[in-house]
């Protein structure tokens, strides 16, 4: 049973964890940076632990300060959020070598799920070698991601080499 919960991510992502958690009866832990210090996310949780340094790189994006603040605020789960450090398989152990519950895929999971094309081909979905008009309408993204930028829906056979050229 998770009686306290640390999320390790700030912003809206975090309140709407501390929301859900408040319906629970979960004891909440806000991790914050220097910036951060007096945003919503803080004092919005039960208890609030500061990360030395301003940026992202120096605290959101550092595992082992944030294990050691779940530590430290007598959390036993971590909830990455998302973005920073939600697809680091290498985050996910540390949480769990260090005796807490990882609320999130298992490390195994966040690898295999890494590479988009290889995901997808775990899944069935990709490679499509020849797509045939019973494969339409597909989605052409670049493998290597972008954000979204760039992704095309191909609805007709006689577009699809030109969004396979745009995602290039």
């Amino acid at each position: 049973m998770i009686t306290s919960l640390l999320v390790a991510n700030r912003g809206e992502i975090a309140c709407r964890i501390f929301r859900t958690c408040r319906d629970l009866g979960i004891r909440t832990v806000a991790v914050h940076s220097d910036a951060d210090g007096t945003a919503l996310h803080t004092r919005t949780a039960d208890t609030a632990v500061r990360l030395p340094g301003a940026t992202p790189a120096d605290t959101y994006l550092r595992g082992d300060l944030i294990v050691k603040a779940a530590l430290a605020a007598g959390a036993d789960a971590v909830h990455p959020g998302y973005g920073f450090l939600s697809e680091n398989p290498g985050f996910a152990r540390q949480v769990l070598d260090a005796g807490l519950t990882w609320i999130g895929p298992p490390p195994g999971a966040i690898e295999a799920m890494a590479s988009k094309t290889r995901a997808k081909e775990l899944m069935g979905l990709a490679p499509l070698l020849k797509v045939t008009e019973d494969d339409l309408p597909v989605l052409v993204k670049a493998a290597a991601g972008g954000g979204g930028r760039g992704m095309r829906v191909v609805r007709r056979l006689d577009d699809l080499d030109a969004a396979l050229e745009s995602a290039r």
